[in-house]
């Protein structure tokens, strides 16, 4: 279908500047209220789209939206709407949230500006009341039309700088800022030469910072960065240059750190092959990018992952904290092969329905629609998530906002390592990594 309403294209997109980031909220909500005035006549003159306010065609049911990359060459989560919808069934079964139920939209944003821009769309189009659980690389180009329209954006992946500073935006993790931070203060005291390899986008160019702001509380050297197509279908040169600097100094073992998202484990293939040439290196990387079945399909005890560190935002995938949502998955969606209770995409998206599910219940009988969810959050509502993350609650200016994160509210990180073929974890509880993002150096 041809559309008339933008012209995003390119991989290398430059970030939008967003005019209510920095406004309070009976200020923001003034402008919000005449942007999606002016969204209302672009849309409908150029698409034939006319934003609601309301959560569904009547007020016993509320209509969210998630969506994520599914098919595509790069980062795929198709677990993630998947649950979403096994989550809406089994709320559902139970009578709804305050007898209301729930209608769960999904969308490919097959990993592309334009399409996830037309993904936002469809959420105005359809009345959602709130985006959940979701993933995308390209707030850029999604993030503007939920905020013309006013609708919140709860418990995103973590993936872009935009979900930390839209006014907006709820999220539930620390995202990539706290996985690099907090992996990077570990290999501070570990390894020698350290060696990034990473997507060559827009949300890669934010890494570097983030692992060397962790190094540099360690009192570590900056790490090496190396780019690398997201869609590659091997990566020997890359990994021959990593090898090359991680054993430059034979009295240290250097560490590499692949984050490629999906393409992790294809950079492994090739850096299992190059590595015979070269003396032994560590290997870390990021939940995300590398979960238990990565590890199992690629030989397990005796596979490339093999003593590796892998941060997360949440306690390994056996803790017990995750049975609720594992029975949701055996009741709802028992055999479909795209949820996988390990998977950290799948884990968020539980924890942004529990926020959902906690945010509609705090508003009672009253309205539900973007505006009420949104106030509710904007308005102290403290969340709990059964010990998965601390308690979450959302103030615009946090400990953060000095280094451009306002919304990160849960800067815990856990740290696991792969131990006979087994993600289990090298540490307990959480680490606050506030402190080691606060003095990041992220210009």
């Amino acid at each position: 279908m041809a559309e008339s309403c933008g012209s995003m294209t390119g991989r290398r997109q430059t970030r939008s500047t967003l005019l209510p980031r920095l406004l309070p909220r009976p200020v923001r909500a003034g402008v919000l209220a005449t942007g999606a005035l002016v969204a209302c006549a672009s849309l409908a003159a150029g698409c034939g789209i006319v934003p609601g306010a309301t959560g569904g065609s009547d007020d016993d049911t509320i209509t969210v939206m998630t969506w994520a990359p599914q098919g595509t060459k790069a980062t795929n989560k198709p677990g993630m709407p998947a649950f979403a919808q096994a989550y809406a069934r089994w709320i559902n079964a139970q009578g709804g949230i305050n007898g209301r139920r729930i209608n769960v939209l999904t969308c490919n944003d097959n990993n592309d500006t334009v399409t996830a821009a037309r993904c936002a769309r469809r959420a105005v189009q359809e009345r959602a009341v709130a985006v959940v659980g979701s993933y995308s690389q390209h707030a850029d180009s999604f993030m503007p039309t939920l905020e013309g329209a006013g609708i919140p954006y709860i418990g995103g992946y973590g993936i872009t700088t935009n979900e930390f500073t839209s006014p907006l935006s709820y999220p539930v993790n620390g995202g990539q800022p706290t996985l690099l931070a907090g992996l990077g203060r570990t290999l501070a005291d570990s390894c020698g030469p350290v060696t990034l390899i990473r997507p060559d986008t827009i949300a890669g160019d934010q890494l570097p910072p983030l692992l060397d702001s962790g190094l540099k509380a360690g009192g570590h050297a900056l790490s090496g960065d190396q780019r690398a197509a997201e869609d590659a279908t091997s990566y020997e040169g890359q990994a021959q240059r990593a090898l090359e600097r991680a054993t430059a100094d034979p009295s240290e073992q250097g560490c590499v750190v692949p984050a490629l998202g999906d393409r992790t484990n294809t950079f492994m293939d090739s850096f299992r092959r190059a590595r015979a040439d070269y003396p032994d290196v560590r290997t870390a990387t990021v939940l995300g990018s590398v979960d238990q079945s990565t590890i199992d399909a690629s030989g397990g005890a005796s596979g490339p992952y093999e003593g590796s560190y892998v941060t997360g935002w949440y306690p390994a995938a056996s803790d017990a904290r995750w049975d609720p949502m594992k029975k949701v998955i055996k009741q709802e969606a028992f055999g479909d092969n795209r949820i996988d209770a390990a998977d950290a995409g799948v884990q968020t998206t539980w924890i942004a329905y529990t926020v959902f599910r906690q945010v509609v219940e705090s508003l009672g009988d009253g309205e539900v629609s973007a505006d009420t969810v949104s106030g509710a959050l904007d308005g102290g509502l403290k969340v709990t998530t059964g010990g998965l993350t601390p308690t979450l609650r959302w103030k615009f200016q946090d400990e953060l906002a000095a280094v451009g994160f306002p919304r990160l509210v849960n800067a815990n990180v856990t740290l696991q390592v792969v131990e006979d073929g087994r993600l289990v974890a090298a540490r307990k509880g959480f680490t606050d990594v506030t402190k080691t993002l606060r003095e990041a150096d992220l210009a």
